[in-house]
């Protein structure tokens, strides 16, 4: 009842949103309407400058890795490309390039997904139109709809009691998802046209983005989450009217 308490305090207006009233759209377009905007593609662009500053620390721990392993070698005294087992200086000097090498393939991969979501965020930008909702309000819209689906496990009776674990902190699942939800609140602007950093931003984003993955989890551990009808069976080959039993399907 206190963390019901809690999220009525916090969130009374949320039944207008649920409702349809959505969100305020851009009316104008103002200096302090395109800087809104626009802080989706400059944390695009942040983030990318972030990966590319992570592969190139990577690509020095490969480099730092392979000389550990030359001079444990050097130090065992076996040659380069022999086949006498290493010593275990050596043997843990490789496996430390291995792992940083692999560190820097991850850090690889990011910074692509990184400019690809640059490209994709600069094309969505030059897009949008005044009637679009700016990039807060999506976040404002993705995180009241998340207290939105708790709020229909507090106010349908019928759900209340069939899922008590959804407001119940005793559960690992249930804790996880109101200390995201106090997380998410706290770095929630007052505004969608409030100026905040993109650091601000990014931070926002990423709490929406918990928020939402642990309360799926704690549906899913709740039994609530509703899952996908399963396809219908085909039988392999036409079941005979007359015949009592049921045949082996195919999957």
């Amino acid at each position: 009842m206190e963390m019901f308490l809690l999220f009525v305090e916090s969130w009374w207006w949320v039944a207008p949103v649920a409702a349809g009233a959505g969100a305020a759209t851009y009316a104008g377009v103002t200096a302090r309407g395109r800087r809104a905007r626009r802080i989706e593609l400059d944390a695009a662009r942040r983030e990318v400058s972030v990966a590319s500053r992570a592969l190139i620390a990577a690509r020095a721990r490969v480099r730092e890795a392979q000389a550990h392993v030359l001079s444990a070698r050097a130090a065992s005294g076996s040659p380069a490309f022999g086949r006498q087992l290493a010593n275990p200086e050596t043997v843990q000097a490789k496996r430390r390039l291995q792992e940083a090498k692999r560190e820097a393939g991850s850090a690889s991969l990011v910074l692509r997904a990184r400019r690809a979501s640059v490209k994709s965020t600069t094309a969505l930008y030059h897009a949008a139109s005044s009637a679009d909702p700016l990039p807060v309000e999506r976040l404002f819209a993705a995180h009241d709809a998340v207290v939105a689906r708790w709020m229909s496990y507090e106010t349908d009776v019928a759900k209340a009691i069939a899922y008590p674990q959804l407001s119940d902190t005793r559960y690992p699942a249930t804790l996880a998802f109101f200390r995201a939800y106090r997380a998410a609140q706290v770095l929630r602007p007052a505004s969608a046209r409030e100026r905040i950093p993109v650091e601000r931003f990014l931070e926002y984003r990423d709490a929406v983005r918990s928020l939402e993955a642990a309360f799926d989890e704690a549906e899913r551990q709740a039994g609530a989450a509703d899952p996908r009808p399963a396809p219908p069976r085909t039988p392999i080959w036409p079941v005979p009217a007359w015949l009592p039993m049921r045949l082996p399907t195919s999957e």
